[in-house]
């Protein structure tokens, strides 16, 4: 029996392993399509990305049973034009692209549901940008569309939301030229009309437990299957870890529940999977949705596995190949997981980071742990791509465990053994690194 072949786009080292290890991986053969270097570094080419993406399907001799990614824009998006030509199955591109503009997502989010912050366009034209009616300090300011927070910029006042104007007219042409293009593949409905790719919404700032939610629609259904905790570092915007299970109370969870299903219905997405991040604010009650993404967690991946005995992958694949999505819950080694953003909040110049022997050494020490260094030798580390606007990343860790504190315990074990093989140059007070 031939194996199912399954084109990954953006397919990478760190995540090969997790789709191997999803239920019937044996069945299936899994290509890279596009590196993820191509599709997130530097000035993006969509009519080039997919030039490059129809050359190697034209030149696959097999069958091409399936197009999936984990990633955002671009690859979110090239997964259902890919669809529409080889036949694969996928959601619409419009409802892919409902969920990454910022902008169009609110106004599909306010017609369902009242968790949400009040928001609004800002005129990057103007000659003196204002924030927008009925929304007021503080706020965050971000482009319709970013990577990972880049570009996203919480402000207390007038001058910092000028400055934070500045910095996003500078850049917003990187993502937001390209989006544009795929926009206007689109029927697009009068209340986007004129809005395009390269706009800055700004949202007022809303508090509390940061908690994603993980499910996928098939047959017009929305099923959650997994909800996790974000928890920052302290005083900071910044990832700390994502964990999971949730350790928020049930009725709090079933309410996060209700607002994702209303939502994912409105957006229209078939076949497919979403993340959406919140934040549930204890001392109020209210809960608050932040953004929605097309497509599952990879960063949730190593954590399901260590929990639940398989990666999110799985529901993915499944979905893209007409399969039963379904976990099984709790078959994994550990009750709960997470996974560790070490972060410094200077920038610096990389001389060495651990070599493969060195992580191998500390993951054999500490069970229940994976190590993935971010920075590469002799750079600097805000040249590193996917960084928020006021940390650097130099590792992510994942750890499972069956309580908070070992959990903890095993991360404090892999910043300490890194520290003794990691050596980083901080910049001099002029910033430049000459």
């Amino acid at each position: 029996m031939s194996r199912k072949n399954i084109f990954v786009v953006g397919l990478d080292e760190g995540n090969l392993p997790e789709l191997q290890a999803i239920p019937n991986a044996a069945e299936y053969e899994f290509h890279g399509l596009l590196t993820s270097e191509e599709l997130q570094v530097g000035e993006v080419s969509v009519p080039h990305l997919l030039e490059k993406a129809y050359g190697i399907l034209d030149a696959f001799e097999g069958s091409i049973d399936a197009i999936v990614t984990y990633w955002d824009f671009p690859a979110s998006t090239l997964v259902p034009i890919l669809g529409e030509r080889y036949g694969t199955r996928h959601t619409s591109l419009e409802s892919i692209v409902k969920c990454e503009h910022k902008y169009w997502s609110r106004l599909e989010q306010q017609k369902v549901i009242d968790e949400h912050p009040r928001f609004g366009m800002v005129d990057l034209s103007a000659e003196h940008p204002e924030p927008p009616d009925g929304v007021r300090f503080p706020m965050w300011l971000k482009p319709a569309l970013s990577y990972s927070s880049e570009l996203a910029y919480g402000v207390q006042d007038e001058k910092e939301f000028q400055e934070a104007v500045a910095n996003i007219r500078q850049g917003i042409s990187r993502v937001g030229r390209p989006f544009e293009y795929i926009m206007e593949q689109l029927e697009l409905p009068p209340e986007m009309a004129g809005v395009g790719g390269q706009v800055c919404l700004a949202e007022e700032a809303i508090a509390g437990i940061q908690v994603a939610v993980e499910g996928y629609v098939l047959n017009g259904e929305v099923t959650v299957y997994g909800t996790l905790d974000s928890i920052n570092y302290p005083d900071s915007s910044s990832f700390l870890r994502h964990q999971y299970p949730s350790t928020l109370p049930p009725d709090v969870v079933q309410r996060l529940r209700t607002a994702s299903e209303r939502v994912m219905r409105q957006i229209g997405m078939e076949a497919a999977t979403f993340s959406i991040e919140f934040f549930y604010d204890p001392h109020t009650d209210r809960i608050n949705l932040l953004e929605i993404n097309p497509r599952h967690s990879q960063s949730h991946a190593q954590i399901f596995h260590y929990v639940e005995g398989v990666p999110n992958h799985h529901i993915m694949v499944a979905l893209a190949l007409g399969e039963d999505p379904r976990l099984t819950y709790g078959t994994g080694p550990y009750s709960m997981g997470a996974k560790w953003y070490y972060r410094w909040f200077t920038d610096a110049v990389v001389k060495d980071v651990p070599s493969d022997g060195d992580i191998e050494r500390i993951e054999q020490e500490i069970p229940g742990v994976r190590i993935d260094m971010v920075p590469e030798p002799g750079k600097r580390l805000s040249d590193s791509p996917q960084q928020d606007s006021y940390s650097c990343e130099l590792a992510h860790i994942f750890t499972g465990a069956d309580s908070v504190e070992e959990m903890t315990e095993k991360y404090d074990r892999c910043v300490a053994a890194l520290n003794h093989h990691f050596e980083g140059t901080p910049p001099p007070e002029d910033g430049t690194g000459r």
